[in-house]
């Protein structure tokens, strides 16, 4: 098994960016031109690595490699943009990578880019890229090619070499799973689960019971033998069931209008461990957004839209409006799953409105931006 930490140093010690890696500060897709971006480079990236993996690594200034860290980002439908603007469309996979130096809720995330042997293009016009369009790496810069171009494989002794020193060990996991329960999350409740003798799944909640059923807050799980976060979150709820082949959880997100909240469940995430020492991770999205009526909805939208018209202009908020404020970002949702679309970019407002002077509301806000992003691409 290969460690994702060990594979990230290597990467970044290896040499600059090259034809089967890249880095990147953060990357963007909620809107067009970071999607775009991000598909020129994926696309590029399968190109010139038709025989091995390529990667992304995101959360690393660019000059000297130092990493900063990104937000968790948990998309698992990542797949799903790709296979929607790419013809011949690589396998593709984000995971979050923990690193001991990073704040809570930081991460450095890890792309890996598996080309299927054929061309990879755009299969459609977005931003400024045409469709038919066909990439390549030039050293550390994606390029548009002819699409009859001939791949080759240059680097698949130099990717085995550095995937080879990111192999796991006993150390290397103990020292894992003693790191999590005693130094990270010494002030939750904490436990972990070995499955098929070699994976080790650790978990760390605030751990309350409900009518018999068990539910977990400020939530972190990892697999601990590749160094992935499966799940981090300050505000979802989560239950977390497991048997001897599986570990399973539920995420719940709370919703509703001002005070009159209710969690719903959103999406139910297996790992399913097999005998031949390989993992399969599957993801169902069972959100049933609530419905209002459209009366109630338009006057709580045109109080939102008030209540951002004076945090732009520097009008102070008053003692009800700041309450509505807590709530924006759950109203704001329930707005545009019930048909106001320009929701969306006010929540998008929002968020560079509320960074600097309301740190919970701006934390809110991408939450919710992150549960609009799995149910869009669902």
């Amino acid at each position: 098994m290969i460690n994702k930490r060990l594979l990230v140093k290597n990467l970044l010690a290896h040499n600059d960016e090259n034809s089967f890696y890249d880095k990147k500060r953060f990357i963007t897709i909620n809107h067009k031109e970071g999607k775009a971006k991000f598909l020129k480079h994926v696309c590029a990236l399968a190109n010139s690595n038709p025989k091995n993996n390529s990667f992304i690594v995101v959360g690393v200034e660019d000059e000297d490699n130092n990493i900063v860290g990104v937000d968790f980002f948990d998309d698992s439908k990542i797949q799903n943009l790709v296979n929607a603007y790419l013809d011949n469309p690589p396998l593709i996979s984000y995971e979050n990578i923990p690193f001991p130096h990073l704040e809570e809720g930081k991460v450095v995330g890890l792309v890996t880019i598996k080309s299927n042997g054929k061309v990879c293009s755009l299969r459609k016009n977005i931003w400024k890229y045409y469709g038919g369009s066909v990439f390549f790496r030039e050293g550390s810069i994606s390029m548009p090619k002819a699409y009859d171009v001939e791949l080759r494989d240059l680097n698949s002794q130099a990717v085995a070499t550095i995937q080879q020193h990111a192999r796991n060990n006993i150390e290397l996991t103990l020292d894992g799973v003693i790191d999590f329960i005693n130094n990270r999350h010494k002030d939750l409740e904490s436990d972990y689960k070995v499955f098929k003798e070699q994976f080790v799944v650790c978990w760390a909640g605030k751990k309350r019971a409900v009518k018999g059923q068990t539910y977990f807050s400020r939530v972190d799980i990892e697999l601990i033998n590749e160094q992935v976060k499966l799940f981090y979150s300050n505000l979802d709820e989560v239950t977390i069931t497991y048997d001897e082949n599986s570990f399973t959880t539920m995420e719940f997100v709370r919703l509703g209008l001002g005070g009159k909240q209710r969690y719903y469940p959103l999406e139910q995430l297996t790992i399913t461990f097999k005998e031949s020492g390989t993992y399969q991770i599957q993801t169902e999205l069972v959100f049933e957004p609530p419905l209002y009526n459209k009366k109630v909805l338009h006057h709580t939208y045109n109080t939102n839209n008030c209540i951002l018209s004076k945090i732009k202009s520097g009008i102070s908020l008053s003692t009800s409006e700041k309450e509505d404020l807590a709530y924006l970002p759950d109203t704001y949702l329930i707005c545009y799953l019930n048909g106001f679309e320009e929701a969306l970019e006010q929540m998008e407002l929002a968020r560079s409105l509320v960074k600097e002077n309301f740190k919970e509301v701006y934390t809110s806000l991408k939450a919710t931006l992150r549960i609009l992003r799995k149910v869009d691409y669902n």
